[in-house]
């Protein structure tokens, strides 16, 4: 082949043009076959590079007895780079070529990912704890019984220095004394980064002196305070990720409820809000009227629908119609003021006539 030829093909290209040429004459030694193509010195070492990198040439010992000799003859002295580039190249066909070079990658992939495996294992156990506390919300629900009261009292410390946006407290009853300073120091430390905190109480604990006192201390602070005549269960919500609540409402030292992520906390939030709307503003708690018109079987309707029961549980409930229990719920709206069951059920709820205190206001 003329050098004018060999010239034009580069790269790649006069790789190929030498693994043609092995294959084209078997027993040829790689620089014969380069010699053909007149390559340089820099050419034919690239393309031999090339070609054991893809697997298409592997060398041959030159201790196996069958080894080719080169044209030189066994007889012409030759120094250690000399005999290495005058032996024989083995050729390999192109298709087991690329199957062995796919079975590298792949052991080179799996190794890589058994070491990313290692790795991603090692952080996990090492910073999990300190990532799951600063983690945004996510999807799944966690959900721990616990049975310590210092693990409870831990949890709080520990929220009130991750919590990012607001904190919705519920308390039904008052706060004990030895409590009272530490949840001062929360509120403290959650106003100086801006965290919205909400509390809401029992209307009762406005006749405790010392709670009285707490709940304007709280207020200084910016805690945004509701009363309410009916507090269902103490509640701690923040970030629409982390619940903290009893297992039995009716029981304050039962075993608490540890739960996070949204999909459970805004249940409890929803029903938050619902008692935050039902309550009045500490200070100013309205004096509402109405109510004082119900018949017993009104009232005992409106207690029926707050709690959430069907019209078809009422009316068996009471021994009457479905459409008798329209009229009843229509009857409470109109004396109530109110243009929905909802606001029904929020003016009730403010004028005690769903815990028996009638419309007395203050208490």
């Amino acid at each position: 082949m003329s050098r004018n030829a060999a010239v034009s093909r580069v790269g790649s290209e006069q790789a190929l043009a030498v693994y043609q040429e092995l294959r084209a004459r078997p027993g040829t030694a790689f620089d014969e076959a380069a010699d053909r193509l007149e390559l340089t010195a820099e050419e034919r070492e690239r393309c031999r590079e090339e070609l054991a990198s893809l697997g298409l040439t592997a060398p041959q010992d030159p201790s196996e007895p069958d080894a080719p000799q080169d044209a030189s003859g066994p007889g012409t002295p030759r120094g250690p780079e000399t005999r290495a580039r005058s032996l024989v190249p083995t050729v390999v066909d192109p298709d087991v070529a690329l199957l062995r070079l796919l079975r590298r990658e792949r052991d080179r992939l799996q190794d890589r990912l058994a070491a990313t495996s290692r790795a991603h294992t090692a952080l996990e156990a090492l910073a999990g704890p300190f990532l799951r506390a600063g983690a945004a919300p996510r999807s799944e629900v966690e959900v721990e019984i616990v049975t310590d009261p210092q693990r409870v009292l831990r949890e709080l410390t520990e929220l009130t220095e991750s919590v990012r946006t607001a904190v919705h407290v519920m308390h039904t009853g008052s706060v004990r004394r030895e409590d009272m300073a530490a949840e001062l120091d929360r509120d403290r430390r959650r106003a100086d980064r801006g965290v919205r905190v909400r509390a809401m109480y029992s209307r009762r604990v406005g006749t405790v002196p010392e709670m009285t006192q707490h709940l304007a201390d709280r207020a200084a602070l910016g805690v945004e305070l509701r009363l309410s005549p009916v507090v269902p269960m103490n509640m701690v919500l923040a970030d629409e990720n982390f619940a903290l609540l009893p297992t039995d409402p009716h029981d304050p030292d039962s075993p608490t409820i540890l739960a996070r992520g949204p999909g459970l906390v805004r249940s409890y939030l929803a029903l938050y809000e619902y008692c935050w709307q039902a309550a009045a503003r500490y200070g100013e708690e309205p004096r509402e009227s109405g109510g004082d018109g119900l018949s017993d079987q009104q009232r005992a309707a409106l207690h029926m629908l707050a709690s959430g029961i069907k019209d078809e549980q009422i009316a068996r409930s009471l021994g009457v119609s479905l459409r008798t229990v329209s009229r009843l719920l229509s009857e409470v709206m109109q004396e109530l003021g109110a243009a929905s069951r909802f606001e029904a059920g929020v003016k009730a709820a403010r004028l005690g006539l769903l815990d028996g205190e009638g419309s007395e206001q203050g208490v």
